[in-house]
């Protein structure tokens, strides 16, 4: 089997170096050399023509964001970022890069193995990411008010690719919307960073779930890292509830434990979405909210960094719509639309 071309980018001649030693650890991967920022960089990629990137964020001479920025257009391959705990990871994100991970610091009670087990994955995944297709595509939608709603949350969830998607899809939609719970795959320390960023790029109020608080219209609710989230009926009033219990399908969050959750307590009066991500996290519990006669969308592969989630979800049945990213917010409006006609015409008058 061809093992992947990694290059290694970082100012740090000691983060070169453990790469270098562990990354080919690995029999899948094969380290083509190293590159101290990002004129360097650009010159060992035009000679070399690895597979993937890993890059630093903060270098001098030029950071890793507008090397990004300048590369990606002329030159777009799968670029995972190595990098301290930063909201500049999303700016990275938005820039073209597939994923990130985040560098050990001496206090990080995570080992090294850790966190090379943890790049390792993400640059296997990179590897088989649709590239040309995971650039942001702008497609402003025109600005339509939903007056009122009988669906009564709407749940999603993401991995790979997934900051981008959420970041367009979120900023696509208009309130007043139902509440919004999401499931993104991501290490717990960025999950309140994501939430901060989403909030202010949003019309919405975002923020991490918290443990019984009350769902709201208008109001998005991120699952924190190394936590599920579930949500729950109270009468006619939707709660949070966190759970520390063990990864499902190898996640924590899970896309599925959320899913099953909103199929036994909203059943038809949800709609749920699954987006871009590797795996197949999501698809029973989405097959699950259809089977109660939810809604579903699922990404279709032409818009997917990876087409996985939505692919596994689609396999099985599960999705009624699959749509291109820029075609999902005037769905949504519209299902909704469609849904308080028909409880209109259901009502004895």
């Amino acid at each position: 089997m061809k093992k992947i071309r990694v290059l290694i980018v970082d100012d740090s001649i000691l983060i070169r170096g453990v790469l270098s030693r562990n990354l080919v650890l690995s029999n899948k991967i094969e380290v083509v050399g190293t590159a101290r920022d990002a004129f360097d960089a650009r010159d060992k990629i035009l000679k070399l023509k690895p597979d993937v990137l890993t890059l630093d964020v903060q270098m001098p001479r030029m950071n890793g964001i507008d090397f990004l920025r300048l590369l990606m257009p002329q030159h777009p391959m799968p670029v995972v970022v190595v990098s301290s705990l930063s909201e500049s990871v999303f700016d990275a994100m938005e820039a073209g890069a597939v994923d990130f991970v985040e560098k050990p610091s001496e206090k990080d009670n995570r080992s090294q193995k850790y966190f090379i087990n943890e790049l390792v994955e993400k640059i296997l995944i990179a590897s088989t990411s649709n590239i040309k297709k995971s650039t942001k595509s702008i497609k402003l939608i025109e600005k339509k008010v939903v007056k009122e709603n009988s669906i009564d949350l709407i749940a999603i969830g993401a991995s790979t690719g997934g900051t981008e998607a959420l970041s367009y899809l979120l900023s696509n939609l208009f309130l007043p919307l139902p509440p919004i719970v999401i499931v993104q795959h991501m290490p717990v320390k960025f999950t309140k960073l994501f939430a901060e960023r989403l909030n202010r790029e949003s019309n919405f109020t975002v923020k991490e779930a918290e443990n019984g608080e009350p769902l709201k219209s208008g109001h998005v609710y991120l699952a924190k890292g190394d936590n599920h989230i579930i949500v729950e009926k109270i009468g006619n009033k939707g709660i949070v509830k966190i759970k520390k219990t063990d990864k499902v399908n190898g996640h924590k969050p899970s896309v599925d434990v959320l899913f099953n959750s909103v199929a036994e307590s909203f059943g038809s009066n949800s709609l749920g979405i699954i987006l871009t991500g590797m795996g197949k996290d999501g698809a029973r519990g989405l097959l699950e909210m259809k089977k109660k006669h939810a809604i579903t969308i699922g990404q279709n592969s032409g818009s997917c960094v990876v087409y996985g989630m939505p692919k596994s979800a689609y396999r099985i049945g599960a999705i009624d719509y699959e749509l291109h990213l820029t075609n999902i917010p005037e769905k949504i409006e519209n299902i909704i639309r469609q849904k308080i006609e028909l409880d209109k015409k259901s009502k004895p008058k």
